[in-house]
């Protein structure tokens, strides 16, 4: 478990500046949302596994404060573990070099840095018990840490470790079960190791992953496999293969990435499926070699080792973006094969460095140098604005307007709050009101965020009620005032003339009794308005729940 003191000083650097973006950047919709998962604490929910309430309310629960970095502590804390396990396995894979490399590309890429380390989301429990798993694989598979070993496998109790962390991972996100498949996977096309699926502990494994899932299974069996059926059905295509759509997927995931290590990454996973191809076929036609036999058994090991990161990453990264061609792939779904697959990169990186580490360096200390500026413009610009038109820290006199500028959807929870404990009229307005709801679950999260703290729970009047349909009945509200907070920008719907229209005959009366300016650089960015709503005559329709 020794690690490195360079591994170290890369683990706390990102620690720092992942804690420190936490703090600044402005919240979100999904983490608003999450964050209601903690007041309404399940087995599991509609739209994911359980472990994403305990990461968003760990530290609501030991401070008693609700703000960005509240909600997100969990999940820094959560990403640092997930690089020390993923610079233990490529350790215990590849080398001190490799794994030193890896997790210096890893604490370099945006996408990782964001979404898997600084926003609060399912894939930090994901990520954590993806890289703990793939280091216990690891050490169960290639035991003597050597490159070659003339031993044969002996399956052992870590066989069961490994399903309770594949069983973990999947409480994290739905996507655990597809490392429990590419698991499987490895050992099917790898006869070495292909006795795992043979051996007791195996089915230990099983036991495990069954007990570890429950919590998801009992939800789901207590109402009508809601969520199941709500995640199978987005993989569903509606329209014909687009290659344009496919394209774009490819293109934004680079993107994503950052093209410098997003190309390497594709370019590496396909190099590294190659030569084991070739090996293997060579292998089959029983060709001999003329390298020495332990040279060949040692390359052997090392493609085995390949294949062990391949069977778990690249089904995963391919398939999403094949996918993409069909369906609209969120950027969040296709990233833990990447993730993955990051190991090969630093695999090949250790490779080159013994040859031309002059190369390396440049490549890793230019992508860097690119990369963290342009975080912190971004961060920067989040927060304060500076490439806001007639903000009070633009640039240059700002670029775009607020209004085209889709970093306001981040917005700055505290401030909707402190103008309820401002003003004596709203908060006059919301200690009478038995309830809040809004027209959108994403606005509904950052109301609730909001408004929780001060004494309200939070609900949704909408067509599209993920978890709020299960955390209170339709007949609940029947009878009730209340107050309708929304957001400008979330007030069209085509469906209605009027913003209003849509909740006509449901409440008995709709007042507007003020606008909450949400303001960045000085300037107001978003309105949030507030309504009188009282009182509710019938229940509002629910589409599930």
């Amino acid at each position: 478990m020794k690690i490195h003191k360079w591994a170290i000083a890369i683990l706390l650097w990102g620690f720092l500046f992942r804690a420190t973006s936490a703090i600044y950047l402005n919240t979100g919709f999904d983490e608003a949302y999450y964050y209601l998962y903690t007041q309404n604490l399940n087995w599991s929910y509609f739209d994911h596994p359980p472990l994403v309430a305990l990461t968003t309310g760990i530290g609501v629960w030991l401070t008693g404060a609700v703000t960005p970095f509240t909600i997100r502590i969990g999940g820094v804390l959560l990403y640092t573990g997930t690089l020390i396990f993923s610079y233990l396995a490529s350790k215990k894979l590849f080398g001190e070099r490799t794994a030193t490399l890896t997790l210096a590309i890893l604490t370099t890429i945006p996408i990782f840095q964001i979404a898997f380390g600084i926003l609060t989301l399912p894939d930090n429990a994901l990520m954590f018990f993806w890289s703990a798993c793939l280091y216990v694989a690891a050490t169960e598979f290639f035991p003597s840490g050597e490159i070659y070993d003339h031993k044969p496998y002996k399956p052992t109790y870590r066989l069961a470790i490994i399903g309770l962390l594949v069983g973990l991972a999947f409480l994290g996100k739905y996507h655990g079960v597809l490392l429990g498949g590419g698991l499987v996977l490895f050992c099917l096309i790898s006869s070495r190791h292909r006795a795992a699926l043979f051996s007791g502990w195996t089915l230990a494994a099983i036991a495990l992953f069954a007990i570890a899932t429950s919590p998801v299974l009992f939800w789901n069996s207590q109402h009508e496999f809601a969520s199941f059926r709500f995640q199978s059905k987005r993989a569903v295509p509606s329209e014909g293969y687009n290659l344009e759509r496919l394209l774009v997927t490819i293109l934004v995931a680079l993107g994503y990435l950052f093209p410098t290590f997003g190309v390497p990454i594709w370019w590496t996973s396909f190099r590294d499926l190659g030569e084991l191809l070739q090996f293997g076929n060579r292998k089959l036609k029983g060709i001999p070699s003329e390298e020495p036999e332990e040279e060949v058994r040692a390359l052997e090991i090392l493609h085995q080792k390949r294949l062990l990161i391949l069977c778990v990453s690249m089904p995963i990264f391919f398939g999403f973006t094949f996918m993409g061609g069909f369906i609209q792939i969120l950027p969040s779904w296709h990233m833990p094969g990447f993730f993955g697959a990051t190991l090969l990169l630093g695999e090949r990186a250790a490779l080159v460095q013994i040859k031309r580490p002059k190369f390396i360096r440049n490549w890793l200390w230019g992508s860097g140098m690119v990369i963290l500026p342009l975080l912190l413009i971004g961060l920067l610009h989040v927060h304060l604005g500076i490439a806001q038109k007639g903000g009070d820290a633009a640039i240059a006199g700002g670029f775009w307007e607020a209004k085209d500028d889709p970093s306001t959807q981040m917005i700055d929870i505290e401030q909707l709050r402190q103008a309820f404990v401002d003003s004596p009229a709203l908060k006059a307005e919301l200690q009478k009101a038995d309830f809040v709801f809004s027209n959108s679950f994403f606005v509904a999260g950052q109301v609730g965020m909001a408004i929780e703290p001060l004494g309200k729970k939070v609900t949704c009047f909408d067509e599209d009620l993920r978890g709020f349909a299960y955390w209170s009945k339709a007949q609940d509200f029947v009878g009730k005032t209340s107050l309708y907070i929304t957001s400008e920008q979330f007030m069209k719907d085509e469906r209605f003339p009027e913003p209003l229209d849509k909740y006509k005959g449901y409440f008995q009366s709709l007042e507007k009794i003020a606008d909450i300016p949400i303001k960045r650089g000085g300037q107001a960015v978003q309105i949030f308005p507030v309504y009188r709503a009282s009182p509710m005559l019938k229940p509002y329709p629910r589409p599930y729940g």
